[in-house]
């Protein structure tokens, strides 16, 4: 069917290509690797900081390194892969990210570790935008491009709570460094198809790149976690260093404020700009973008909270930990076929507004949590309703970002509804992870005369996990919020040629 239906389109050859499935298959796997390692460190990150000897206050670098250069150069990696062709971007990108995760693998102390990291954000942001533009190219057909993106979304919507798993089964019964090194064969598998199989296409037009927009957008929000780290580091007392009042994190992020506001004068001064303010002014794009960003944040801060307090406080086992997690991807699933179906009925607005007031619904169930908490009763129903209501925002925000773009934009804005989700990220889990340093330092220095040292240090680590979730319920209230005051789009402005979905 899809051959007549491109035909009709009159697009390139490249559309009926007879291998297109199996081309979804290998960029479904690609993708769903680079999805797996922002989460897929997390159970091991108890081992990784006794091996290594990384702090509190900078063991959230083991997921932001990743996050922060991955959300921060897509916007480049899009216009990459538009230009330079998008199978190259990705078989390079797949190659990069598999020598990144063998350097993580090997890494010696907490820099390395961190800098590998980070590298696998730099080829993963060659990667993921490539694999969205190959599957807009294989798939025009109406009804098949909504199942391309419809298996896309779902493996990339579960896969961060998936890696939670992975993490749990190789840290217990290999090691920690497995958690990366296993990209490897992946990697390897995947470009040897790729090559064979995946088409190679590009887009025509200009083809120079905005690499000071990508320097100053980087910097600026690298400088920006810096700084909410910094308000988090403790000395040997468990007092805070620094603390958000400090010259030093003010400093921080008022330099990071001012390089973000120089890389949105500098986008609308040059002629290829890195972020065409076309693509975000746009009201209900716009709105998606942001929305993406909080939620986001308040997703993958949840996650590193939870695996966690099962390991710190629970004390389960790294798989132990990675199973109890699977609620997350559970709700995910099922809330995103759901709304897939609700989709063209009600239109995108109030299923996202939903999904976002329900996911924060069940972070703030999670705040009844303590040291000695009932799984059955208390976690996983919290983690259930949270994917739930997180799987009820994918499907309708892939199918709204990309609403009336230019198709030479299209690689660029493809790649703000990724790194709008990995920068929220990124910023979410450093402020959170903040957040609950502050909390906790102030509870076990207000019950420091306790008889139980040990067991006041636990409960202390719990306050500060409860004061994160708190916020972060607030980050995806603030999101439905956003939702409903910006996005305007009905179930007719829904594109017929498909969606892109958040990675």
């Amino acid at each position: 069917m899809s051959h007549v239906a491109t035909t009709q389109h009159g697009r390139h050859e490249l559309h009926t290509h007879p291998s297109r499935w199996f081309a979804l298959v290998i960029i479904a796997v690609a993708q769903l690797m680079v999805v797996l390692d922002a989460t897929v460190v997390n159970v091991a990150l108890p081992h990784a900081k006794a091996d290594l000897g990384i702090s509190d206050a900078n063991q959230q670098w083991v997921v932001t390194a990743y996050t922060l250069t991955f959300g921060g150069l897509l916007l480049l990696g899009g216009r990459i892969a538009d230009y330079w062709g998008r199978k190259r971007t990705f078989v390079v990108g797949i190659l990069g990210f598999a020598v990144a995760s063998g350097l993580g693998g090997g890494a010696w102390d907490e820099t390395s570790l961190f800098l590998a990291r980070a590298l696998q954000g730099v080829f993963g942001a060659l990667l993921a935008p490539a694999s969205l533009a190959l599957l807009s190219v294989l798939f025009v057909d109406a009804k098949e491009r909504a199942k391309a993106f419809g298996v896309y979304g779902a493996i990339a919507g579960g896969g961060a709570a998936l890696g939670l798993v992975l993490g749990g089964v190789l840290t217990e019964y290999a090691h920690w460094r497995w958690c990366l090194l296993v990209n490897i064969p992946v990697a390897l598998i995947a470009i040897a198809l790729a090559v064979r199989i995946v088409p190679e296409s590009k887009a025509s037009g200009n083809t120079k790149y905005d690499i000071p927009g990508a320097i100053l957008a980087t910097l600026g929000l690298s400088l920006l976690v810096y700084g909410f780290t910094k308000a988090g580091e403790t000395d040997a007392q468990q007092r805070l260093k620094y603390g958000w009042s400090s010259p030093v994190t003010l400093g921080l992020i008022g330099v990071a404020v001012l390089l973000l506001a120089l890389f949105v004068v500098v986008e609308t001064r040059i002629r290829n700009p890195l972020l065409p303010m076309r693509v975000v002014l746009q009201r209900t794009r716009g709105g998606a973008y942001l929305a993406s960003t909080l939620i986001g944040a308040g997703f993958i801060g949840a996650v590193f909270f939870v695996s966690l307090y099962f390991q710190l406080v629970l004390h389960y086992t790294p798989l132990q930990a990675g199973v109890r997690t699977l609620p997350i991807s559970v709700g995910v699933l099922i809330a995103a076929g759901l709304s897939s179906g609700l989709l063209p009925k009600l239109g995108p607005k109030p299923i996202m507004a939903t999904g976002a007031v329900v996911a924060a619904a069940g972070m703030i169930l999670l705040t009844r949590i303590g040291v000695d908490t009932a799984y059955a009763t208390h976690v996983m129903p919290s983690m259930l309703i949270l994917g739930f209501g997180l799987g009820c925002t994918f499907v309708p925000l892939g199918n709204i970002a990309l609403v009336g773009v230019d198709e030479h934009d299209a690689g660029a804005a493809s790649a703000v509804v990724n790194a709008s989700q990995q920068v929220g990220g990124s910023l979410g889990t450093a402020l959170l992870n903040t957040v609950a340093i502050t909390a906790a330092t102030s509870y076990f220095t207000d019950h420091a005369t306790a008889v139980d040292p040990q067991g006041t240090q636990l409960e202390a680590m719990v306050h500060g996990y409860v004061t994160a979730f708190w916020w972060g319920s607030a980050l995806l209230v603030a999101a439905a919020v956003i939702v409903v005051v910006f996005i305007k789009a009905t179930r007719d402005d829904v594109p017929e040629e498909g969606a892109v979905h958040m990675g």
